[in-house]
């Protein structure tokens, strides 16, 4: 039997340094399953602690997994062609692993099943990394958020004199008849504040928002309003 082709294009490709790529090998004809040293790494053994067997290979699949594995592997090893899946590995150790298997089925010169020869590529760390930067920009985008809400209150309780939970009340009824995003109805308020040279246009937009959707008001705006009291600008 030929040596295990060892892919080259697509680790190259894909085994960033986070990734592992490994290769496979499994004679369909004596059912002996070759794995690469990077196999056992990911399945968590080392060279010869296990001999690798295609039951054992299965076995450490996800449960809700291994059967669309097994019936892949069954179709391939009977009528060739490539295959491509995605699915769970949970290794020696019970720790779970994302892992991406692409490979072909052979057939012989008389087109009867040969082997089977593939690339493993586990995606645990990389994924583990963008889920992290995915967090981490969440979190700096619902900080940068909430510290323009705080402006965004902050200019309405100056301008209407009134306090902070009134001025949220406003930011988010004209979020939500508006069906803007609170973060965006409060950011447009501080741009305004920021960069606007006419007054009349904060002033426009501040007075948009007091005589939006909400019925309930303040006595303290009642108040104002009563006496014609102009709205100041925050500075």
């Amino acid at each position: 039997m030929d040596a295990p082709r060892v892919p080259q294009a697509y680790p190259s490709a894909l085994a960033a340094s986070d990734c592992i790529v490994g290769t496979i090998r499994f004679d369909v004809a004596s059912g002996k399953l070759d794995w690469s040293e990077e196999l056992y790494l990911i399945h968590g053994y080392s060279r010869g602690e296990i001999v690798p067997t295609l039951d054992l290979f299965l076995s450490h699949k996800h449960p809700d997994d291994r059967t669309r594995s097994r019936e892949t592997l069954t179709q391939v090893s009977s009528a060739g062609g490539s295959f491509f899946t995605y699915d769970r590995l949970i290794d020696a150790r019970l720790r779970e692993h994302r892992i991406l298997t692409t490979g072909e089925g052979v057939l012989d010169d008389c087109g009867r099943p040969s082997h089977i020869d593939a690339f493993v590529v586990d995606l645990t760390r990389t994924l583990q990394r963008e889920s992290e930067l995915f967090a981490r920009a969440a979190v700096a985008a619902a900080n940068a958020s909430r510290s323009t809400i705080e402006q965004a209150k902050g200019i309405l309780m100056g301008a209407l004199h009134i306090g902070s939970e009134e001025a949220f009340k406003l930011l988010v009824s004209n979020s939500q008849h508006c069906n803007v995003k609170l973060a965006r109805t409060a950011a447009d308020l501080v741009d305004l504040a920021n960069n606007s040279k006419d007054s009349a246009v904060l002033d426009g937009f501040i007075q948009a928002l007091h005589r939006g959707p909400v019925r309930h008001r303040s006595r303290v705006i009642g108040t104002n309003r009563h006496h014609g009291r102009r709205p100041q600008r925050s500075m």
